[in-house]
């Protein structure tokens, strides 16, 4: 697909998907968030229940909302902490250089201030990238680790555009000027279209989608959308987020800590192949297929991971 007819499609289809996204967002209900000031900003955060901390980190385009379903089943006897991470969701949203980094050091700087201990990480997306990284470095913090469509070894970080596959042109697109602004900050193709991808449902529902899009409500404001997936580490570059997925995947594929992985067919960065590579290479991993989906199985099968991963928590 060229880059005219690539955008026409997106303009056609993101333009329907915007407007039935916003017809009923009132029915959708919105988890209770508090807030923590974090070097000089402010993060939200969902914080429910008492016990052994059970932290869930999102990643683009979404937020804690992703968790809403799940987290019902872990606060009955765990603390749930699900955060925005900064720029998305509740959180603030100041200018970022330098995504990755910047992000890390705000989520960072929020769970030291936590002082979790004997603490489980359920990640997702960048949130993967950015728990692996704070389980690699707070050891005394973290003892387990549940992922879903996360970012693994090998193919994480990525060797080449052509080893990305099916999704080489569309990272192409977005890492070029002007065609990924048009993409993501204009089409809003990342919310409008992506989220709505892969499920075995169809759809999500347009009430849902609706509140995905409530915090980016102008073009300005999903520059941090479009600012994400040109931080995917391909041949190198970005250099710093390139040498973290590197250390990531050395110390995952040594580390010792009990793991639980959901996974799906196709999937999207977890593909069966991934899947079953994972199960043979880490160390005390637990898998649990979920069925077909895509990329966002939080909204597909909100009870089957809620109720194994309650089971997990319960043994590990």
């Amino acid at each position: 697909m060229n880059r005219r007819s690539f955008l026409k499609n997106a303009v056609s289809v993101a333009a329907m998907a915007a407007i039935v996204s916003t017809a009923s967002a009132a029915t959708v209900t919105v988890p209770e968030k508090s807030f923590m000031t974090v070097k000089g900003q402010k993060i939200a955060y969902v914080d429910v229940g008492e016990g052994r901390p059970v932290v869930f980190l999102h990643g683009n385009p979404a937020s804690s909302f992703l968790w809403r379903n799940i987290i019902p089943y872990v606060s009955a006897g765990h603390r749930a902490i699900a955060p925005d991470l900064i720029g998305m969701g509740d959180s603030d949203k100041p200018a970022l250089t330098d995504t990755y980094t910047e992000t890390a050091e705000y989520m960072f700087a929020f769970l030291d201030a936590l002082d979790l201990r004997d603490a489980v990480l359920v990640i997702h997306d960048w949130g993967s990238g950015l728990g692996w990284h704070y389980a690699r470095t707070r050891p005394e913090r973290i003892s387990a680790i549940a992922f879903m469509e996360a970012m693994t070894p090998p193919f994480i970080p990525y060797e080449s555009y052509e080893s990305l596959g099916s999704f080489a042109e569309f990272v192409r697109n977005v890492n070029t000027a002007g065609v990924g602004e048009e993409m993501i900050m204009n089409q809003n193709i990342l919310l409008d279209q992506f989220m709505r991808h892969g499920s075995p449902n169809g759809s999500l529902p347009d009430e849902v989608i609706a509140e995905y899009n409530r915090y980016y409500p102008t073009p300005e404001s999903r520059k941090i959308l479009l600012d994400w997936p040109r931080e995917i580490p391909i041949a190198g570059e970005p250099a710093d987020v390139y040498e973290v997925a590197v250390a990531n995947n050395d110390w995952l594929l040594a580390s010792e800590l009990p793991k639980l992985m959901f996974h799906v067919d196709p999937g999207a960065i977890i593909p069966m192949a991934q899947a079953e590579h994972l199960r043979k290479t880490l160390k005390n991993l637990e898998t649990v297929f979920l069925g077909q989906g895509g990329h966002f199985v939080q909204e597909d099968y909100p009870d089957e991971i809620g109720k194994a991963l309650s089971e997990w928590l319960a043994r590990v």
